[in-house]
C-alpha cells in the first residue's frame, strides 16, 4: 500500500494519525495514538475539505459583503490596531490551529502588539486542569501515556465520557478490560462508558469534590497511603490531614449523594490496588470549582504515591486536537510562552528571544473576561481564529451585545455558518484539515507531524496571515518566514527556554515526525522531582463550597452539557457529511422518565427549558440519569443561551455543567 502524506485528526484529542491512500484516510498501524484504529467521525473529514467553505476574504461595508484580498483586509486590520491601545486588542485561538499557527499568533500578539489579551478556546476545557497541574506540580503536565492504561490495575473516569467524546481510547479501554483491568465510572448519567464499566457510581452534579474528600479522609485514616512518598517528594500534608480530620465522613458521602455501598467499593479499590489512573476531562474541569476539583484527583495520587510511576497517575483528556500543543506554545492569556509565566526572568528571557521589548507586564484577559470588557467598550479589535465563541461561550445573550460593541471583529475560518460571523467585519479564509502542515500535540504529549494531502493555493494556513499582520504591522524580519519548516525550527529552539528545559521538543527532528512522533517530558516526574520551588509535589486542602448554581423551587433541575459520539461542537462540519453515521441528532434532552412522567411528557416531544439567562427548546428523550438532572448536548447551537457567566475563580474555565433550569412541555 503507497502511502502519500500522513496526518493526523482534527477532532478530538486521542490524535489518531492517519495514512491518505487514493483521497481515503486509514488508520496508522503501530502509531501509539491509535495502532491502525479510527472513528467514523475522523474518517469522514476528507469530504469535509471542499463543503462549506469560505472562498474569499470578505470588508463588510454599509451592512453589505464586498469581496477583497488578504493584502487590503490585513492592512485594515493593521491600521486599526496600530491606532489603538495594545490592550484593547484581543486574539481569541483554538485547538484546531496547529503548533505553528498557535506559535506566530502568540508572537505577534504578547510580542510585538504588546496585548496580554491572547487566549484560547482551550480556556472553557482544558484551563482547570492546567491550574491544578500547576499547584500540584509546577507545571502544566499530564504525567499518564496513554499505553499506561495496559499497565493499569483500576482506571477511574470521573466527568468523562471516552466512548463518545475519545472513541479510539474508549475502545483501547475495552481490550485492556479483557486483559483484567477494572474501571469504574463516576457521572450522574448512565452514559454510555458507564454501560461499559465495571462499575458505575451516580453522584450529584458538584458532589465530585465531598467524595474525593471522603475518599481521601479514609486512606490517610486507614493507613493506606505512601508515607515514603509523602515524606521525601510532598508538602501541605500536615495542614491537609489535619483538615480533612474536622470533616465528617457521613456527612460528605451524603453531600455526594453515593450510597455508603459504593463509597465502599471506591475504597476497596484505592486500598487493593496500587496501579491506578483516575481519568478525567468536561465534566470536572467546566464548574466553578473545576480548579479545585482537579486537585482533589491529584491528592489523592500524591498521597498514594502514584505520580510518575507505570499504569498510574491523574490523567486530564484533552479534549481538541491540539488544545495540548497551545497550552504548550503559550496560547492561554495567563502564560507567556513555553510554560513561562509573567515574572520578571520569563519577561526578560522572553524578550531577548523574540528582540521585543513590548512584552506586556502581566497576564491578559481570558476568553469570558474579554467579552465582559468588550460589553463595557474596552475592547476595539478581536480577531477569532478557528472557533465559534458567540456559540459556544457562556450567558449568549450578554456575549451577543458584548460583540455588537467591538468595532472590529476578524473571523479567521476555513468553513462558512458559525454563530460568530454574523458579527464579524472582515472574514478571512484559511486553510482546512487536509490542506495544512505543521506538527500537532495529543493528549498525552505525544507531537506528531501533519501533512497535507489537498491541495489549496487560494487561502493561507493561519501562521501564514499572521505573519503578513505582523508584517504590516511594521515587524518583516520577525514574521519573515519562508515555510512552516521555519516556524517550527523557530519554535522548537524557543522551547529550550522552557523551564529547567522540561519542554524538551528541541530534541526532535522535523522530518523524523512524519514517521516517529515526538513525546516531550519523559520522565519528567518519575524521581519525584517535582518544579514547584521547594521541588516537592503540593497537597492543596480543598473545601466544597457549592459556588454553582444550585436548583431551586423556581428552577428544580440541573443541565449538564457534553458532547456525542458522532457531532462535533455545532455540527457544522459533521451534520453536513453524508457517510457520517450520525447515531445521535443534534438537539435533544435527556431526561429521567419518572421527571418526564411528572410532567406528562413522552418520548419526542418538544419541551421549553428554562433559566435565568434564557430559554431554548428541544425534543425529549428518556434516559438513565439521575432524577432532577437533564442532559443536553453542545451540539445544540443556541445551549448557552442557557449557560451562566459563572467562572472558576482561578482557572477562569466557565460553569456549563451546573446550570439551574425548569422545563415546559411547547
Amino acid at each position: 500500500m503507497e502511502r502519500v502524506a500522513g496526518t493526523v485528526c482534527a477532532y478530538c484529542g486521542v490524535g489518531c494519525k492517519f495514512d491518505v491512500v487514493k483521497g481515503q484516510l486509514k488508520g496508522r498501524k503501530g502509531y501509539p495514538a491509535n495502532n491502525g484504529a479510527a472513528c467514523a467521525k475522523g474518517l469522514s473529514q476528507p469530504e469535509s475539505i471542499t463543503a462549506r467553505r469560505w472562498t474569499n476574504p470578505q470588508v463588510r461595508h454599509a451592512g453589505q459583503w464586498r469581496r477583497t484580498n488578504y493584502a487590503e483586509a490585513i492592512a485594515q486590520i493593521a491600521e486599526a490596531i496600530q491606532v489603538t491601545d495594545p490592550k484593547r486588542v484581543g486574539f481569541y485561538l483554538s485547538g484546531q490551529m496547529l503548533n505553528e499557527d498557535y506559535y506566530v499568533a502568540n508572537k505577534l500578539a504578547k510580542g510585538f502588539i504588546g496585548t496580554p489579551n491572547c487566549d484560547t478556546n482551550s480556556r472553557t476545557c482544558m484551563a482547570s486542569a492546567v491550574v491544578g497541574y500547576k499547584r500540584a506540580f509546577g507545571v502544566d503536565y499530564v504525567p499518564v501515556r496513554m499505553e499506561d492504561i495496559e499497565q493499569a490495575e483500576v482506571l477511574i473516569l470521573i466527568g468523562a465520557n471516552p466512548s463518545e467524546a475519545h472513541v479510539v481510547l474508549s475502545r483501547r479501554i475495552k481490550r485492556a478490560q479483557k486483559q483484567g483491568l477494572k474501571v469504574l465510572v463516576i457521572d450522574p448519567r448512565e452514559t454510555e462508558t458507564a454501560q461499559m464499566a465495571d462499575h458505575h457510581i451516580t453522584i450529584r452534579p458538584g458532589g465530585d469534590i465531598d467524595l474525593l474528600n471522603a475518599l481521601a479522609k479514609r486512606l490517610i485514616e486507614t493507613d493506606r497511603i505512601d508515607a515514603d512518598f509523602v515524606r521525601d517528594h510532598a508538602e501541605g500534608f500536615e495542614a491537609y490531614r489535619d483538615a480533612l480530620s474536622g470533616m465528617d465522613e457521613e456527612a460528605l458521602i451524603r453531600a455526594a449523594d453515593v450510597s455508603m455501598e459504593d463509597f465502599e467499593m471506591l475504597a476497596a479499590l484505592w486500598h487493593d490496588h496500587a496501579r491506578i489512573i483516575t481519568a478525567w476531562t468536561m465534566g470536572i474541569n467546566q464548574s466553578a470549582q473545576g480548579t479545585d476539583a482537579n486537585n482533589a484527583i491529584i491528592n489523592l495520587h500524591i498521597l498514594t504515591g502514584q505520580i510518575g510511576r507505570p499504569g498510574s497517575g491523574p490523567f486530564s483528556l484533552t479534549g481538541q486536537p491540539n488544545a495540548m500543543g497551545g497550552r504548550e506554545v503559550g496560547g492561554l492569556s495567563t502564560t507567556l510562552a513555553v510554560h513561562r509565566d509573567y515574572d520578571e526572568e520569563s519577561r526578560r528571557i522572553v524578550g531577548e528571544f523574540w528582540a521585543s521589548d513590548r512584552i506586556p507586564k502581566e497576564g491578559g484577559l481570558t476568553a469570558f473576561e474579554m467579552i465582559e470588557q468588550a460589553h463595557v467598550g474596552g475592547l476595539d479589535v478581536l480577531i477569532v481564529c478557528h472557533t465559534d465563541p458567540v456559540y459556544h461561550l457562556p450567558n449568549r445573550h450578554f456575549v451577543e451585545e458584548a460583540f455588537k460593541k467591538i468595532p472590529l471583529v476578524v473571523e479567521i475560518n476555513a468553513y462558512t455558518g458559525s454563530e460568530t460571523s454574523t458579527f464579524a467585519h472582515i472574514r478571512l479564509p484559511a486553510k482546512a484539515f487536509g490542506e495544512k502542515e505543521g506538527t500537532q500535540t495529543n493528549l498525552d504529549r505525544t507531537v506528531t507531524r501533519v501533512e497535507a494531502f489537498a491541495q489549496n493555493d487560494a487561502r493561507l494556513q493561519d501562521w501564514e496571515i499572521f505573519a503578513m499582520l505582523g508584517r504590516a504591522l511594521g515587524h518583516e524580519e520577525a514574521f519573515d518566514y519562508a515555510d512552516t519548516r521555519a516556524v517550527f525550527e523557530e519554535y522548537q529552539a524557543m522551547t529550550r527556554l522552557s523551564p529547567k528545559g522540561h519542554l524538551d521538543l528541541y530534541r526532535a527532528d522535523y522530518d523524523s515526525l512524519k514517521s516517529e512522533p515526538y513525546v516531550w517530558g519523559e520522565g519528567l516526574l518519575e524521581a519525584g522531582h517535582f518544579l514547584t520551588k521547594s521541588g516537592r509535589a503540593q497537597l492543596i486542602v480543598i473545601d466544597n463550597k457549592n459556588h454553582s448554581e444550585q436548583p431551586s423551587s423556581a428552577y428544580p433541575f440541573v443541565l449538564l452539557t457534553g458532547r456525542t459520539r458522532d457531532q462535533w461542537h455545532s455540527g457544522s462540519k459533521t451534520a453536513h457529511l453524508p457517510k457520517l453515521l450520525r447515531h445521535k441528532p443534534l438537539q435533544f434532552v435527556e431526561i429521567h422518565r419518572d421527571d418526564a412522567q411528572t410532567y406528562d411528557l413522552n418520548e419526542g416531544d418538544w419541551i421549553t427549558i428554562r433559566s435565568q439567562w434564557g430559554q431554548i427548546k428541544a425534543p425529549v428523550r428518556f434516559a438513565s440519569i439521575r432524577r432532577g438532572t437533564l442532559f443536553v448536548p453542545i451540539s445544540h447551537r443556541e445551549i448557552n443561551y442557557l449557560t451562566p457567566p459563572t467562572i472558576d475563580p482561578l482557572s477562569k474555565e466557565p460553569d456549563y455543567n451546573h446550570t439551574a433550569v425548569a422545563i415546559s412541555p411547547c
